[in-house]
């Protein structure tokens, strides 16, 4: 059986004798996505940088395709692609000219004109790297971390900067690397990109994993291990956010007779989002307690829990 795309055994990166990666385990499969996500600081880039071969783990291991990413790095250079957020790329080049000289540099390149095609290319195809714009810069990037047809592909931010059409035809072309088998890590801020995207999920935070599963269990189970789903609507702001959680905690049981655990957030003025055990009881019970204030609900809706949620539920709600 061929080694996983990616695997890494607690590992361990210091600076100034501080663990930015304390103890990290994950693993990435051949023909998957797998989105390594976390708050700013929370050591996920040096993480993937040391998978990347770009840093050297103090403790723990890394392989990429079964190699070390730093002993192994000549053989696994031509294998893997990575598309770091900036591009990395040469800014006084003109686009087609860099993706053209980076597929020469393969053996057996993706087809340069199929490429500029999909991703739209063409239109900025003689502007410098430097005067192109975010999301073109992106386009570009992602060219050339797949033109030589890699085994695995490091993807930070794929369509940061995109406009709508753009970030489709991405997200399209990344599926169809799966399908051919390729190895995908993702890191990303936008929930709704792994969300769409990834297989499998981790979370990491303060130099640790700190949840990990396919992101479809990762959606539909709660911290009780209940299945969650979120009640949005709107109203007037600054409702009391504490008493809302004591009548759902008081009115909502679930089937062992404990109290279901809730969040209730109001991440816009006037905007409410509470994710938790819901039931046809819970509409009850919200619309009970909003009466009894004298306050009028508007736009109820009742759905899943997104990947945002999950993940604010992790790493908390505040500001780093």
């Amino acid at each position: 059986m061929p080694a996983p795309a990616v695997l890494v055994h607690d590992l361990v990166k210091r600076y100034d004798g501080r663990a930015v990666v304390d103890g990290v385990s994950l693993a990435a499969e051949r023909g998957a996505i797998t989105a390594v996500l976390g708050p700013n600081g929370a050591g996920k880039t040096t993480t993937v940088e040391c998978c990347e071969g770009l840093r050297s783990p103090d403790a723990g291991s890394v392989r990429v395709l079964g190699l070390d990413p730093l002993a192994d790095a000549r053989e696994l250079r031509p294998r893997v692609g990575v598309m770091l957020q900036d591009g990395g790329l040469p800014t006084g080049v003109r686009a087609l000219e860099m993706l053209r000289h980076v597929a020469s540099m393969y053996a057996r390149p993706r087809d340069v004109g199929e490429l500029t095609e999909r991703l739209g290319l063409a239109s900025f195809a003689r502007t410098t790297v430097r005067r192109l714009s975010g999301g073109q810069r992106q386009r570009l990037a992602l060219a050339a971390a797949i033109v030589g047809r890699p085994e695995v592909v490091f993807l930070d931010e794929p369509s940061a900067g995109m406009d709508p059409q753009s970030r489709h035809a991405v997200w399209e072309l990344v599926r169809e690397l799966r399908a051919e088998g390729v190895g995908i890590v993702l890191t990303t801020h936008l929930m709704d990109e792994a969300e769409d995207l990834a297989d499998r999920v981790y979370v990491v935070d303060h130099g640790k994993v700190i949840a990990a599963g396919a992101t479809r269990a990762l959606l539909e189970t709660g911290a009780d291990g209940t299945a969650d789903r979120t009640v949005r609507f709107e109203a007037a702001p600054g409702l009391d956010l504490d008493g809302l959680r004591d009548a759902l905690g008081a009115g909502s049981d679930v089937p062992d007779g404990t109290h279901g655990v809730w969040t209730v957030a109001e991440p816009q003025p006037g905007a409410y989002a509470l994710t938790g055990p819901a039931d046809p009881a819970t509409l009850v019970t919200l619309t009970t307690w909003l009466a009894a204030r004298g306050v009028l609900a508007a736009r109820v809706t009742v759905g899943r829990r997104t990947l945002e949620d999950v993940f604010l539920d992790l790493t908390g709600r505040h500001l780093r």
